[in-house]
């Protein structure tokens, strides 16, 4: 695996495919730059070469031009991360790109125009990754949250790179970190499966069933199974033409050796709300008009042992609706078991959206082994498909 600890970059331009695809407010700032920090690393490293960077990335899903997605947006913010001038160019092929890069000087950086005001990018167009690729000499990929897609920048553009391609820093470092629990674990290794859907977990779980120990299920999947298993779940969230998968994947566990953990209590509320009226109520036995909105007591008790035994933990999805204080117990104790476990040395890693923002939420970002930045792309790499960006550099 090639990565830019493998090439020498005075005086080559690197290409670099980052993932900037930041949230701004409405006066178009950017509200958290943890995508641009990420990329700093590989960045850092170019610049101490002796290279200058070349920056492409896509923002939002614009139709066309559209100055609500312009990457200038972000210019400021990314040069006070970075430590000095990102200076930008209004396209990110033609006459005005090319102006902007012959005049880019080692030890400077350039952040290219939106990507994606081009439809040709999504479309993975030959001729665009093309026009892309000849404003460097070396290409990195360093964007793992668009690993998964066939684009122009993250995956046909590196053909034109048969022998000066590779990994930045970023990606290196999820490849080895999802590899950590798909490939290299260390036993036993425990999955936490959240979110409300079994649906779009199904082939997470059929994947790593031949690589875990246990999986523990929660959030609002919790109830597909409790229901199919024969208990009475209230108004809680359930997936009714699921149940026969849900008793398919208990039965392949069981033939596989797998522990499943579902919770055995829940945090029922009378409404779905943060002011609704609460009770601690048995996982079968639900009343009618009370639905689970986060795991009980007992069933942290349960989860608690499991993760604090493991020497390997996946994270993907949080235990309840966290977003209210009232059902973000479980979510938050869940994360004080993996970041203990990690502490006595287990290899955490977290990943998915609502997990990765449940991390940030409750400040255990430094307590986990690793965060992953691509929600998209590690549920595919955890569902065993190669990704095509990762595919074209090791080609």
């Amino acid at each position: 695996m090639k990565t830019i600890n493998d090439f020498d970059f005075k005086n080559k331009k690197a290409l670099i495919r980052v993932d900037f695809n930041v949230p701004l407010d409405e006066n178009f700032n950017v509200t958290d730059a943890t995508r641009i920090e990420a990329a700093k690393p590989t960045i850092d490293k170019i610049l101490a070469d002796g290279g200058s960077v070349i920056l492409m990335s896509h923002l939002g899903r614009p139709k066309g031009i559209d100055r609500k997605y312009s990457l200038g947006h972000i210019v400021k913010k990314a040069s006070e991360i970075l430590g000095q001038t990102v200076y930008f160019s209004p396209d990110c092929i033609g006459a005005e790109a090319e102006k902007a890069v012959n005049n880019i000087q080692p030890g400077q950086i350039l952040l290219l125009e939106n990507l994606r005001f081009y439809a040709e990018e999504e479309a993975g167009d030959v001729d665009f990754a093309k026009k892309l690729a000849s404003l460097g000499d070396i290409y990195v990929n360093d964007a793992f949250g668009t690993a998964h897609r066939a684009h122009a920048s993250t995956t046909i553009i590196a053909q034109f790179f048969p022998k000066d391609k590779c990994f930045g820093l970023l990606l290196a470092k999820e490849i080895e970190s999802l590899n950590k629990v798909l490939k290299d674990s260390q036993k036993p290794v425990t999955a936490v499966l959240g979110g409300s859907k079994v649906s779009s977990k199904i082939t997470v779980i059929e994947n790593i069933l031949d690589k875990v120990d246990h999986m523990i299920i929660g959030g609002g999947m919790t109830f597909t199974f409790v229901k199919a298993l024969g208990g009475k779940i209230g108004d809680s969230i359930c997936e009714d033409d699921k149940q026969e998968l849900a008793l398919e994947i208990l039965r392949l566990a069981r033939e596989k050796g797998v522990q499943i953990h579902i919770p055995v209590d829940v945090i029922a509320a009378n409404a779905f709300s943060k002011d609704a009226d609460t009770q601690v109520v048995d996982v079968r036995k639900i009343p009618d008009g009370w639905q689970g909105l986060d795991a009980g007591p007992k069933s942290l008790e349960n989860f608690k042992k499991v993760i604090l035994e493991s020497k390997t933990i996946l994270w993907n999805g949080p235990l309840g609706v966290f977003e209210m204080d009232k059902f973000a117990n479980g979510t938050i104790e869940l994360g004080n078991f993996i970041a203990e476990a990690t502490e006595n040395g287990a290899f955490s890693l977290v990943g998915g959206g609502d997990s990765v923002a449940a991390v940030k939420q409750f400040g255990f970002e430094d307590k986990v082994s690793y965060v992953s930045t691509g929600g998209g792309a590690m549920l595919e790499m955890l569902e065993g498909k190669i990704l095509p960006g990762i595919a074209a550099i090791l080609d």
